[in-house]
């Protein structure tokens, strides 16, 4: 088993400082790059919806993840509700933009965490933590206390805080955003944020300071490093040229990218004419051509058939088939 990065953190007794350093940021609400200006501690709701609590809409090991994150025993997923975007095509709408899910407190959160790694799961991977971080982390200064070893994912969809990810230092080991989009304009239209690609960008920037490139165990389970996932949308609209070309020029050019073709038309997608309908074997083709082009070597590929596979029910226990 992998040493997690935040157990040196923790036999220093900056962990739990540290969170409570991170907890102070919820008033006014400055957690992720929009800056609402909210006071959290009094509930009240910015953008995202998220109060002073954070709320989980499932918790579950996960075996669909990329390989190198669910191994063989799973990924420990915490499927965190609402988000900081408004992707108009989100398969998780139930929970990022319609609230599915349950307030928890930091106690609660934390025996979560230890429940997960009682079932044996790989790691604790946080999906959608960028409006929690706070809260998170006073969790995981709690279940370290407890005894956790686990190593942890940093699953968002990009668009983070770099002064959030530099309290992150030391505590992720994993880091796996999304590069959604090469053009704010594309951002703007579908995601509700004009400045997605600078903010996305010196963010992942910040994780492969912290973390490097991707390491993989003598079984292939990633321990360490920077994952970045691109989902190809129809029409051209996530820009993967840009998108890849920044990845492998500014980032490094041994990136390990998980190059996804599971999209489909969810949530609000069927009343937009670009986006009603799934990538073709063309547009995959190309944004493969154009990964190997751009000197891409290491990552994942899906198949097309993947659109229907990774839809998920998140009103059942296990919410993915």
């Amino acid at each position: 088993m992998p040493r997690p990065a935040y157990l040196t953190l923790f036999e220093r007794g900056e962990l739990e400082p540290r969170a409570e350093e991170t907890i102070k940021l919820l008033s006014p609400c400055r957690v992720c790059p929009r800056n609402c200006g909210v006071d959290r501690f009094r509930d009240e709701k910015g953008f995202c919806r998220a109060g002073r609590y954070a709320e989980v809409s499932s918790v579950t090991p996960h075996l669909g993840e990329e390989p190198s994150i669910s191994g063989v025993r799973g990924s420990g997923t915490i499927f965190f509700t609402h988000c900081n975007l408004r992707c108009l095509y989100c398969q998780n709408h139930d929970i990022s933009q319609e609230g599915f899910g349950e307030k928890m407190d930091e106690e609660t959160l934390a025996g979560k965490m230890l429940q997960l790694e009682s079932e044996g799961v790989h790691n604790i991977n946080w999906v959608s933590p960028s409006h929690y971080v706070p809260q998170i982390l006073k969790a995981l200064a709690i279940a370290c206390e407890r005894g956790l070893r686990l190593p942890i994912v940093y699953n968002s969809g990009g668009y983070d805080s770099v002064e959030m990810l530099r309290l992150l230092d030391g505590v992720v080991d994993i880091y796996m955003p999304d590069i959604k989009y090469g053009s704010d304009n594309s951002a703007a239209r579908l995601s509700g944020v004009g400045d997605y690609v600078e903010r996305n960008r010196e963010a992942l920037k910040e994780m492969h300071r912290q973390v490097g490139d991707l390491e993989l165990d003598n079984k292939g389970v990633a321990v360490r490093g920077l994952l970045v996932r691109h989902l190809v949308l129809p029409n051209g609209l996530s820009g993967t040229e840009s998108c890849l070309r920044f990845l492998t020029e500014e980032v490094s050019k041994g990136i390990y990218l998980s190059l996804m073709a599971q999209y489909h038309p969810c949530y609000k997608a069927p009343e937009h004419p670009e986006l009603d309908r799934g990538l073709t074997r063309k547009e995959y083709d190309e944004a493969v051509r154009i990964a190997e082009k751009c000197g891409v070597h290491r990552g994942y590929f899906q198949e097309l058939s993947s659109s229907s596979v990774f839809l998920p029910d998140f009103k059942k226990r296990r919410p993915f088939k």
